[in-house]
C-alpha cells in the first residue's frame, strides 16, 4: 500500500510540472536587416537565446539589405523578449499582414 501511494504522489508531481508550463504563441514577422547584419546568425541567436521554434516563410538577401519573414513560436513573454531583442539590434520588425506562403 506504501508503494502505491508513492507512485500516486509521483504522477501528481508530474502534472503539477507539466501544468506549469507556459502556454505557447504564434507570432509571423517581417525582418529587414541593415547591410551589418547580413552575415550575422541572428536566427540562431533567436533559438538559443529565446528558446523559440522558427518557421523560416521566406527570405531574400543582398548586399544592401537582408528581408526575412518568419513565424516564432514559443512562450508569449519569450516572444516580447526576442522581438525588443531584434529591435535593439537595429533590425526593423513588422507584423506580417497576409500569409506569405499561401497568397
Amino acid at each position: 500500500m506504501a508503494a502505491k501511494k508513492k507512485k500516486t504522489a509521483k504522477k501528481k508531481a508530474v502534472k503539477k510540472k507539466a501544468a506549469k508550463k507556459p502556454a505557447q504563441s504564434r507570432l509571423r514577422l517581417w525582418l529587414m536587416y541593415p547591410p551589418k547584419h547580413i552575415t550575422s546568425p541572428v536566427i540562431c541567436e533567436l533559438v538559443t537565446r529565446f528558446g523559440l521554434l522558427v518557421n523560416l516563410r521566406q527570405a531574400e538577401v543582398r548586399d544592401e539589405i537582408g528581408i526575412v519573414c518568419l513565424e516564432l513560436e514559443g512562450p508569449r513573454d519569450e516572444l516580447k523578449k526576442a522581438t525588443r531583442w531584434l529591435e535593439r539590434k537595429d533590425i526593423k520588425v513588422e507584423p506580417v499582414e497576409i500569409n506569405v506562403i499561401e497568397s
